[in-house]
């Protein structure tokens, strides 16, 4: 009997879902319900990010050339003191800014650490999106010398669509200024010296040198504010100057590529007759290691190492477990394999560090 009742409770049931299914499935009405909350749920931004009381960073991209179903092109962002800035804009990092509902109607600026295509392909989709959301100035672009050529190219190539927009949308909704690229050249001298990029409302952005021949010059970054700070690599091989402009700080965030596991795709591209086998044979030269990064981050004494610019990908437990092979010998804590949706918060004056989960 009582067999019989959960039988029939079950049935019950099903009916229920299957008549609450066709209603939804013919009746208009029912279906624009639905996705009214869908896009109310959707729409609004991730104001968290905006506190001026502390440092945050969210990792918008934190893949390679590779491709990686899971990882964008390198993209980071940094909101401290009513400031926005970006370092690189690769593709697929706008993808990540919507997904997470980060605000980027006040972005101050893209910092370029180098023009390899993976560092700035996505420049356009941040420049169209950050002047729908509100930017009413060009877009600053700070990067090596060359990047005039870069921002000129940019301007060229989407000249046209600009025009179509303000054209459909009016300049008072897309200004004409907010459509152009405004090249800021940063020249670093020396390898021996910082440059101080920016300097406004207690946010401090200063580059330096780092090893990524043939590529130079290339940067690394880093930011200040209110006592917390954050350094970025760009892409680089182990470089002293991680260590010697990043003493201090609280977050590195690295660069990685691990040879031993390049090393069996080059062996598997080669086997096969793949001409690629030569990128694969060239590239652990100018990129660390997650070993050497580590060891970096205990020269510069800093709390939290986060990789990024993953090589190569990662789809699993297993392969992350190689990737870091040799890293627990140098360094047991403080050590995070780097992920889209990464968010860190780091309130001022303090030595906490948080992480949150965007994705």
């Amino acid at each position: 009997m009582k067999k019989r009742v959960i039988v029939a409770g079950f049935g019950l049931m099903a009916a229920v879902v299957m008549t609450g299914f066709l209603v939804v499935w013919f009746s208009a009405s029912a279906q624009d319900a639905i996705m009214k909350r869908v896009v109310a749920s959707n729409v609004g931004g991730n104001e968290a990010v905006l506190d001026e009381d502390a440092l945050h960073v969210v990792l918008c991209g934190t893949g390679s050339p590779m491709p990686d179903p899971d990882r964008a092109q390198a993209c980071a962002i940094v909101y401290a003191g009513g400031k926005a800035f970006l370092i690189d804009s690769g593709l697929g990092g706008w993808d990540r800014l919507a997904r997470f509902q980060l605000p980027v109607g006040g972005l101050t600026g893209i910092l370029i650490t180098h023009f390899h295509s993976d560092h700035i392909s996505g420049i356009p989709d941040i420049a169209l999106n950050s002047w729908a959301s509100g930017r009413h100035e060009a877009l600053a672009l700070y990067g090596p010398p060359g990047i005039e050529t870069v921002a000129q190219g940019f301007d060229l190539a989407y000249s046209l669509d600009d025009g179509y927009r303000i054209a459909h949308h009016g300049p008072e909704f897309f200004s004409k200024e907010g459509a152009n690229y405004q090249p800021v050249v940063v020249n670093v001298p020396d390898r021996d010296t910082s440059v101080t990029v920016f300097e406004e409302d207690g946010v401090k952005v200063t580059a330096f040198r780092v090893s990524h021949e043939p590529v130079d010059p290339a940067y690394g970054y880093r930011v200040d504010y209110k006592g917390r700070s954050v350094i970025f690599s760009g892409d680089t091989k182990k470089d002293a100057n991680i260590a010697k402009f990043g003493q201090g700080a609280d977050v590195l965030i690295h660069e990685a590529l691990a040879a031993h596991m390049v090393r069996l795709l080059e062996d598997g591209l080669e086997h096969s007759g793949d001409r690629r086998a030569k990128v694969m044979h060239d590239i652990p030269d100018y990129h660390a290691t997650p070993v050497q990064a580590a060891e970096a981050a205990n020269e510069a004494g800093v709390k939290l190492l986060v990789y990024t610019h993953i090589v190569p990908r990662l789809p699993n437990a297993l392969a992350e477990r190689v990737f870091l092979r040799g890293v627990d010998g140098i360094r047991s804590d403080g050590v995070t394999i780097g992920y889209d949706g990464l968010y860190l918060e780091l309130p001022a004056e303090s030595e906490k560090i948080i992480e949150h989960d965007l994705r």
